[in-house]
């Protein structure tokens, strides 16, 4: 690879990339890169962001995987989907290491969203049109599994998460202490024993799965209407309305939450039926939204306990986001409908 860090980031190896001459470049760093670093890169009247692993060699190679599921991603699905995504101009990355780099469009003036101040109704709409964007184009496509860093888990794959996923949780309990609620900890001690059933429950609807499509990873226009969503480190194969669940649960106030989720939901499966989906009435969209639920909680808690760049912020988005969720596991029974 030409690009390994920042130095690489030169006019000569970008003015290469696009194929044309770019002049003076100046390189500006952006961001905390929690996971990675991000650099702005601005040449003329033009700028783009490079997007580049951590500087220690372990924790490059420990997120290989993650890494290589972005890249591929732009590399071989984003072109195949109509979910809105920076641009990516290059992507690349080593067969044996951790190394990678990703040129992308920069959506400034876009703004990122808040997760702990949440966001309004319209904005969850505008979010989960665009959602629909991933998941309907390609809706229980079994070519999918040709991307050699997507495939449906079966039991072996998840016995790993099974073991840890009490533990993670009274880790994580443990680590927020009081800024959990105590009737969100005992829903999210509820969750512990009905996880292995939920994970492999209702294969038969598959699809693209961000992971962690939420307002922090979701960029918005001034006026709201556009949005893009970007860091593809943890896509997968799932049920598809878990990241539609994630999203709503954690990106509204509860009360906005129960006035408004039906009618977002309407309009996600609205724009699914408009690019192709059949024989997937609304009704099972909802019922499919109820059961996706538990996607909250074990993301927060596994995303939190192990994260390696806890702060302050950090744990009060965590705990946003757990409020939140459990709220909506409460209000819908999602609980009563895994267990059926």
């Amino acid at each position: 690879m030409d690009v390994v860090n920042v130095d690489g980031l030169t006019a000569g190896w970008l003015a290469g990339v696009l194929g044309r001459e770019v002049g003076e470049l100046r390189v500006e760093r952006v961001g905390t890169g929690q996971i990675g670093a991000c650099y702005r890169l601005r040449f003329g009247d033009e700028t783009l962001l490079a997007k580049l692993p951590p500087a220690d060699p372990g924790e490059r190679d420990m997120m290989a995987g993650a890494y290589r599921g972005e890249v591929r991603f732009y590399q071989q699905v984003a072109g195949t989907v109509a979910v809105r995504t920076p641009y990516c101009h290059h992507a690349e990355i080593a067969e044996d290491s951790g190394d990678f780099v990703l040129l992308l469009e920069d959506l400034a003036p876009a703004e990122q969203g808040d997760q702990i101040a949440g966001c309004t109704v319209e904005e969850a709409r505008a979010a989960a049109v665009n959602l629909a964007g991933l998941h309907g184009p390609r809706w229980c496509d079994p070519t999918l599994a040709e991307v050699d860093t997507l495939s449906l888990n079966g039991p072996e794959e998840i016995a790993l998460l099974l073991e840890m996923y009490g533990p993670t949780t009274e880790l994580f309990l443990d680590g927020l202490g009081d800024l959990v609620a105590p009737q969100d900890a005992a829903t999210l001690r509820a969750c512990v024993p009905v996880i292995g059933p939920w994970l492999l429950a209702r294969q038969e609807r598959f699809g693209l799965v961000h992971g962690d499509y939420r307002l922090d990873n979701l960029m918005f226009s001034p006026d709201s209407t556009d949005v893009a969503a970007v860091d593809w480190q943890t896509l997968s194969l799932a049920l598809p309305a878990r990241d539609l669940a994630y999203l709503v649960a954690t990106s509204l106030a509860p009360d906005d939450r129960r006035a408004h989720e039906r009618d977002i939901v309407a309009a996600y499966h609205h724009a699914l039926v408009g690019y192709g989906v059949a024989d997937y009435p609304f009704d099972l969209c909802w019922e499919d939204y109820v059961f996706a639920m538990l996607q909250v909680p074990l993301v927060a808690t596994f995303g939190c306990a192990y994260s390696t760049s806890r702060s302050e912020r950090g744990d009060r988005m965590f705990a946003a986001m757990v409020a939140r969720g459990c709220a909506a596991i409460r209000d819908l029974g999602s609980l009563d409908v895994v267990g059926q």
